[in-house]
């Protein structure tokens, strides 16, 4: 290893991982996804499934904070876009084999002012019904109860889409004419969503599972003080101390103490359930303590690199090659450490050229701004941070002893070895919670990144002076999401409905569990 990649390793960790402030998610964190909402990344999750220790589920969230009532057309993927979910499986931060999902459009009824309309078993038109529509025609149909076939008269704007497997040069086609379950936009029209979403879910095929759609962003966060100059607020404990919770706060994953910001949003949404066997190395499932049981993922959003517009009506001329728009591994990194002039550049950038970034990393500016606010009541470590190298390079306690680091690169790494923490056993806290399976080995939907991004810049993880109070004790007082996570596959909330969105802004009380109080 270099001199240039041992410095860069010894600070870059953390904050491609965990770095801070408080808001793990991507949601329009660089000035070209601002502006390409369909190809911004939110979130990027993986995590050996909860029910088969065998299987690894990977999901690429996209196209951040969607209003659910905001119609006609709602929330398409983009059939320009080639969704990208990699894996890196010899620990050098390349790609090893990628699975991609590629999206097709049709409007079945293309005279309906919306995407989604139905209701009931259908309604005709009335009595008094003006020429040239005869009363008794049928004008509105039955409510959307299928994705396909009967009962989908109503599901007017609906898209298909592809999966393939990507290794070398081959590219196999695992599956084609797949459904993406759209948004809920209501009772009237979809009266059994959850109906809808089983029905988007698709077995394909050597052991992997599918679904994509519109569901309920699973992340949250105190945005608002987050982005007032990490204005974090007093929370309800009597300490004076902004951002700083009690042990009993801290204990309870199910409460917020703040606002949830994301609240009520939606966002869509691409899962893959897949063999561990299929992702390792060697096509073997390893015990943790092996080097092959870890692997990097990351996701990506690509466009056609030309785009000309023809006649109304027609589609465009699209190149076939592409070139990446965005790509998310470890939640934070572009958004709350790279500079605005190298946002898009590290967004069209590949893993394994990181090093490049390692100005930015080296003495993290978040940590120094912590240390500005809190004074004298939260020192920092002195650069460079060894206490962040794990999380950007093949190291324990995620990777096994042994592993080859590799170079820097900012991949979500996950140790496949690790089967999933029971519910009972879970911990939003994650590894610093004791808890083996949870961020950032790998990264879960319920994991709080946000409390665990705050403690890890601040300096836990170097010990000592920096791993008790206040250090251990940071966080947004939101501790959990406003919907409930299934415990199986996708392992994503229900979208929001249209109809019934509603937020939970500042000022309000927090809630979770889908309990909010209704106007």
């Amino acid at each position: 290893m270099s001199r240039l990649f041992a410095r860069t390793g010894l600070s870059l960790a953390l904050t491609l991982a965990i770095t801070a402030g408080g808001h793990a998610a991507n949601h329009r964190e660089a000035p070209l996804t601002a502006l390409d909402h369909k190809a911004d990344i939110t979130d990027f999750f993986a995590f050996v499934s909860y029910d088969d220790p065998g299987k690894v589920t990977l999901i690429l969230n996209v196209d951040p904070l969607l209003e659910p009532s905001n119609g006609p057309n709602y929330f398409p993927f983009d059939p320009e876009i080639v969704y990208a979910i990699r894996v890196d499986n010899n620990h050098d931060a390349v790609e090893d084999l990628r699975f991609e999902f590629r999206f097709s459009t049709e409007i079945r009824a293309p005279g309906v002012f919306t995407a989604f309309v139905g209701a009931g078993d259908g309604i005709p038109a009335p009595a008094n019904s003006p020429a040239p529509v005869a009363p008794g025609t049928p004008l509105i149909p039955p409510a959307i109860t299928a994705l396909d076939g009967p009962g989908s008269e109503g599901f007017s704007l609906r898209q298909r889409y592809t999966v393939s497997l990507v290794t070398g040069h081959e590219n196999t086609r695992l599956a084609e004419g797949l459904i993406a379950v759209p948004t809920n936009v209501g009772s009237r029209t979809m009266p059994d969503y959850a109906k809808l979403v089983q029905q988007g879910i698709y077995e394909i095929g050597k052991g992997i599972t599918v679904f994509a759609g519109t569901v309920d962003d699973p992340f949250w966060i105190d945005l608002g003080a987050t982005f007032d100059s990490i204005n974090l607020r007093q929370l309800p404990n009597g300490t004076g101390v902004p951002a700083v919770l009690t042990k009993e706060q801290d204990a309870d994953d199910t409460r917020n103490f703040a606002a949830d910001d994301v609240a009520g949003f939606n966002v869509n949404a691409i899962a893959i359930e897949v063999p561990v066997t299929l992702l390792t190395y060697d096509g073997k499932i390893h015990a943790a303590g092996d080097p092959l049981a870890t692997i990097g993922t990351w996701g990506t959003t690509s466009r056609p690199q030309s785009k000309v517009y023809r006649r109304p009506g027609q589609p465009p001329n699209l190149s076939s090659r592409l070139t990446q728009i965005q790509r998310m591994g470890n939640p934070l990194f572009n958004e709350l450490i790279i500079g605005t002039g190298d946002k898009d550049k590290f967004s069209m950038s590949p893993p394994q050229n990181d090093s490049q970034f390692a100005n930015y990393a080296l003495d993290p500016l978040l940590a120094r701004v912590l240390n500005a606010i809190y004074t004298d009541k939260l020192p920092i470590p002195a650069p460079p941070r060894k206490d962040l190298l794990p999380l950007v390079t093949y190291l324990p306690p995620i990777a096994a002893p042994g592993t080859p680091a590799g170079p820097v690169a900012d991949l979500l790494r996950l140790n496949t070895g690790v089967p999933a923490s029971p519910a009972a056993q879970r911990k939003r806290l994650g590894l610093l919670a004791g808890d083996p399976a949870g961020f950032p080995n790998g990264r879960r939907v319920s994991d709080d990144v946000t409390d665990i991004a705050l403690r890890a810049v601040a300096g836990v993880l170097a010990g000592g002076d920096f791993a008790g109070f206040p250090h251990n004790s940071l966080g947004d007082g939101v501790n959990a999401n406003d919907m409930p996570y299934p415990e199986n596959f996708p392992y994503l909330g229900l979208a929001h409905s249209g109809r019934d969105s509603r937020h939970v802004d500042p000022g309000e009380p927090g809630c979770a569990g889908g309990n909010c109080p209704v106007d």
